[in-house]
């Protein structure tokens, strides 16, 4: 299966790269530095007999950075809408952030909103029955994670890799739509070449 785009989003601090790089390399730092620009790593996970790579891409959270963020979510397969446990407000802007992102990719596409920073229950601001309410309304799936500890990381991309395979199966939508429009647009090309090649044939000249 063909590499399928994956883009994480949501305000800055929540630790979109804390859960990116955890999962990409196995790596935590307590102090990550803010996140300017997109940045991308791939990864293959299995599903069952089936593999699939996953092209994931991590997005700039703070409004003074989000400018170019838009232009890196065209042909995503797969959003991750991470908000922090702690604060309250990341997880009401995810609304914000998914309306910026079907702006771009329409309403088809792989959602899964994760709750960070597990390991700080006792400071939890987000009730898991609020997170829960706001991925039932977008139909997206809720985990809650861990990038410091590593607490159920694997398993959420995991059950992204087998909903994104089944999406691209059941939709069977090319991966670059530019290219199938140019494609279209020459086997138009071809077929009035033929049209007229055959309309001379029959006449005298």
């Amino acid at each position: 299966m063909k590499k399928q785009k994956v883009v994480l989003l949501g305000k800055g601090r929540v630790g979109k790269t804390s859960i990116f790089k955890r999962f990409l390399q196995n790596e935590f730092h307590d102090n990550e530095v803010t996140t300017i620009q997109p940045q991308y790593l791939e990864k293959q996970v299995k599903v069952n007999t089936e593999k699939v790579t996953l092209s994931i891409w991590d997005t700039a959270g703070q409004e003074r950075f989000r400018g170019l963020n838009p232009l890196f979510y065209r042909n995503s397969k797969a959003a991750i809408m991470v908000y922090d446990i702690t604060d309250q407000e990341s997880l009401d802007s995810l609304e914000d952030w998914l309306a910026e992102l079907k702006n771009q990719v329409g309403h088809k596409i792989v959602l899964m909103i994760v709750g960070n920073k597990s390991d700080l229950k006792k400071k939890r601001q987000v009730s898991i029955e609020d997170a829960e309410n706001l991925a039932k309304k977008v139909g997206a799936q809720h985990f809650c994670v861990s990038a410091k500890t590593g607490e159920n990381i694997d398993e959420m991309f995991h059950e992204l890799a087998k909903r994104v395979m089944k999406f691209v199966k059941e939709n069977k939508t090319p991966l670059n739509t530019t290219k199938s429009r140019r494609n279209f647009a020459l086997v138009n090309e071809d077929v009035e070449t033929k049209k007229k090649k055959k309309k001379n044939n029959d006449g005298c000249c």
